[in-house]
């Protein structure tokens, strides 16, 4: 896939004075997997607020496929195909993962014909699909409240694919999880990259060095260095910011 998917240009975000983006400047290719790492405070919440159009620019632009979002509104940017998944996982506890499933496959028909309706052989293909690409098949008909914390990440990640967005947003999506959980979750990001665009913000480092590709490093609510893993690991400017005195150290070992 060729072309820019989202462009951000000149992007100034203010609450009462405070920028909490400041002159952002960003691109992202189609089909590409990008990790966004910064911070507490960088801006990378208001960074994907603005893109969902939860929070609207102080100055600049945001283009999604070449739409400029400002005139629109929350719920008509993600029909147009940008899905983001939050960092607590939101499933409905008492659905089965299956059930949960369903009802994202169906989401543009109203909640009556969702929860009563009978569910097409194309939507059941589909949920077939995705409980095998989330690795929840052994338990399609156990309700989400008894899976684990890393089952319901994947679970809702899952839910996310099922609506068929072009862009997909993923807040630290490890956060609390074991190391193979979060090994999971990799394999199956990784895996969704061949076929959606992907930014994912994340604090964990391990997790980032198993799925980055390309890294963006926010700071202030700017970009302070872009490129891959091993180029930001050894850039002084973010292991000052970011990775710390202990990076610097293991980067000298």
């Amino acid at each position: 896939m060729n072309g820019k998917i989202l462009e951000i240009q000149n992007l100034t975000v203010s609450f009462d004075g405070f920028k909490a983006i400041n002159d952002l400047n960003f691109s992202l290719d189609e089909g590409e997997l990008r990790v966004v790492i910064g911070p507490n405070g960088a801006g990378k919440t208001t960074f994907m607020d603005v893109i969902t159009g939860k929070t609207k620019p102080t100055v600049g632009e945001v283009f999604f496929k070449g739409k400029n979002l400002r005139p629109y509104a929350e719920h008509e940017i993600s029909k147009m195909g940008i899905g983001r998944k939050f960092q607590t996982p939101r499933v409905f506890q008492k659905l089965t993962s299956r059930e949960n499933l369903e009802l994202s496959c169906t989401q543009g028909k109203n909640v009556f014909a969702s929860m009563f309706g009978k569910t097409s052989t194309a939507e059941r293909r589909t949920v077939y699909g995705l409980l095998e690409t989330i690795g929840l098949t052994p338990k399609a008909d156990i309700r989400s409240e008894y899976l684990s914390h890393g089952e319901r990440q994947r679970l809702e990640i899952g839910m996310l694919v099922a609506q068929s967005p072009d862009l997909l947003l993923v807040d630290e999506p490890v956060a609390g999880l074991t190391d193979e959980e979060t090994e999971q979750v990799g394999d199956l990001l990784l895996a969704l990259a061949e076929s959606h665009s992907i930014i994912v913000v994340e604090h964990d480092m391990e997790f980032v060095r198993q799925i980055a590709r390309q890294v963006t490093v926010l700071h202030q609510g700017s970009v302070l260095f872009e490129g891959k893993m091993d180029e930001v690991q050894s850039d002084p400017r973010v292991i000052e910011v970011y990775l710390g005195q202990t990076e610097a150290d293991h980067q000298a070992a």
